[in-house]
C-alpha cells in the first residue's frame, strides 16, 4: 500500500472549526477549495517564472471546469487524454494552450480533435505514420512518447509504465529500428511520462536515462515534455533540483520543457464529507459503515491502494480502531483502519482529506449509488453549490428515458 506524506491536508482548518463550517450541508460531497489551489498555483507560477517552462494541468486528475478560472492565471494550459479533455480545456481555458496524449486515436475523432489542441503526442510510430501528416498540415506541434525503461516506481505496477511489457511509450530499441528521415522530419518534440507521486530526484533519473539513450535523436525537436506525476507542491518537493533539470534540458537542446502534473496542481485542494451510517463490533472488530464508498467516489483508495487522510484520526492518544466503508454490497468496499478517541456515532461527520483529484472525474454510481454533490469553497469560507446530482443521473448513464 502506498504511503505518501501529503503533510498537513487540512492545514485550511487551522483557524476554522471545519465541522461548524460544514455543518447541514447534504452527505455525501466534495468540497474543492479555491484557497489552496490558489496555495498552489503560486509554487507552479514561480517555477515558471524562474525557469521559463510550462506548466499544464493533467484534467485526467482534475476536470471541475468551474475551478478553471481559478488555475488559469498559474498555468500555461491543460493536457488532455482524447477528445472529451481536449474540448474541454479549449472551452474552459480558451487563451491557454492544449496537449493530448493517447494511446491510440480514432479516425472518426482526428479531425474534431485537430480543431481543439496545440500539440498532438503519438504512441506509436504506427500512429505517427498514419495522423502525422494530417496533424503537422494542420499547423499542430507533434510529438512521439517514449519508455525510457528505467523504473523509479516503488508503488504498484499498475503504476509503472517503463517496464519492457509497457503498452505507453516507443522504447529506444524500436524507434533505431525503424525510425527514418521522413518520420524523424514529422516529430517536433518528446514526451515521456514515467512518475506517479514522485519527487524531482526521480525525475533526474529518469532525465538522466533519456539524455543517455535518446538524445542522438534531438537535433531538431524544439520541446520536451516531462510529463506528469510530479508532487510539485508538497513540503518536501526538491524544487531546486527540479529547476535544474529544466535548466539542463533547456539548455543543451535548446527547446521549451512542459510539465502536466495533476496531483502536483490540487494537491491538498479538497475534502470529501460523510456520515457514519452505522457501528458495531464483529468478531472483536469495529465496523463503522459510511454514506460515502470507496468503490464509487474515491476509487483510486482500492486501485492504488492508498489510505486517504481523515480529519483527526490516527493522533496521538487515539486508541479505539475502527474500520471505515461503504454501504455497498463489494465486500472490498473498504476504506481502511483509522484511530479514534471515541467509538464513532451514527450521524457523526467525517472529513477526508485530498479529495480534489481523481475523485470526481473518476466516480460511478455501482449499486445505484448517488453521485456526491460538489461544492466550492471559496476563501471568505462561503460556499457555492456546483451540481445538483439525483436519480435522473444514475439512469440517464443505463438507457433511453422513456
Amino acid at each position: 500500500m502506498i504511503n505518501i506524506d501529503l503533510r498537513d491536508p487540512f492545514k485550511r482548518f487551522k483557524d476554522i472549526d471545519p465541522y461548524k463550517l460544514f455543518e447541514g450541508l447534504k452527505t455525501p460531497c466534495y468540497i474543492i477549495d479555491v484557497k489552496s489551489l490558489k496555495d498552489n498555483g503560486k509554487i507552479l507560477k514561480d517555477i515558471q517564472n524562474k525557469t521559463g517552462a510550462k506548466i499544464l494541468l493533467a484534467q485526467k486528475a482534475f476536470s471541475n471546469f468551474n475551478l478553471y478560472n481559478v488555475l488559469e492565471p498559474y498555468l500555461a494550459g491543460t493536457e488532455a487524454s482524447g477528445l472529451f479533455e481536449a474540448r474541454l480545456g479549449k472551452e474552459e481555458m480558451p487563451n491557454k494552450e492544449v496537449h493530448v496524449f493517447c494511446g491510440a486515436y480514432r479516425d472518426d475523432e482526428f479531425d474534431e480533435l485537430l480543431k481543439y489542441a496545440d500539440h498532438i503526442v503519438f504512441n506509436s510510430l504506427n500512429q505517427l505514420k498514419k495522423f502525422g501528416l494530417k496533424a503537422k498540415a494542420s499547423g499542430k506541434s507533434v510529438g512521439i512518447r517514449i519508455n525510457p525503461e528505467k523504473s523509479t516506481q516503488k508503488g504498484p505496477a499498475i503504476y509503472d509504465p517503463c517496464s519492457k511489457e509497457s503498452r505507453l511509450g516507443i522504447p529506444i530499441s524500436k524507434l533505431d529500428e525503424e525510425l527514418n528521415d521522413d518520420l524523424l522530419n514529422l516529430i517536433d518534440g518528446i514526451h515521456f511520462h514515467t512518475l506517479c507521486q514522485q519527487n524531482s530526484d526521480d525525475l533526474k533519473i529518469t532525465l538522466d536515462e533519456v539524455d543517455k539513450k535518446f538524445s542522438k535523436y534531438f537535433k531538431n525537436i524544439k520541446w520536451i515534455n516531462f510529463g506528469g506525476g510530479h508532487h510539485i507542491v508538497r513540503s518536501d518537493y526538491d524544487i531546486p533540483l527540479l529547476i535544474d533539470c529544466i535548466n539542463y534540458a533547456k539548455s543543451k537542446w535548446n527547446v521549451d520543457v512542459y510539465l502536466e502534473p495533476g496531483e502536483g496542481v490540487v494537491l491538498n485542494a479538497g475534502f470529501l464529507l460523510t456520515h457514519v451510517l452505522d457501528t458495531y463490533i464483529n468478531n472483536d472488530y469495529c465496523f463503522a459503515i459510511l454514506d460515502t464508498s470507496a468503490a464509487c467516489h474515491m476509487p483510486d483508495v482500492i486501485e492504488m491502494p492508498y489510505l486517504p487522510p481523515l480529519y483527526k484520526a490516527d493522533l496521538e492518544g487515539n486508541k479505539i480502531e475502527v474500520r471505515l466503508g461503504g454501504p455497498t454490497c463489494l465486500s472490498g468496499d473498504n476504506i481502511g483502519k483509522y484511530k479514534f478517541m471515541d467509538y464513532p456515532k451514527e450521524n457523526d461527520l467525517l472529513i477526508f482529506g485530498d479529495m480534489a483529484l481523481y475523485t470526481s472525474c473518476k466516480n460511478n454510481t455501482f449499486n445505484g449509488m448517488p453521485l456526491p454533490d460538489i461544492y466550492v469553497l471559496n476563501e471568505d469560507n462561503s460556499f457555492e453549490k456546483l451540481t445538483n446530482f439525483g436519480y435522473n443521473d444514475f439512469k440517464y448513464r443505463l438507457g433511453k428515458i422513456k
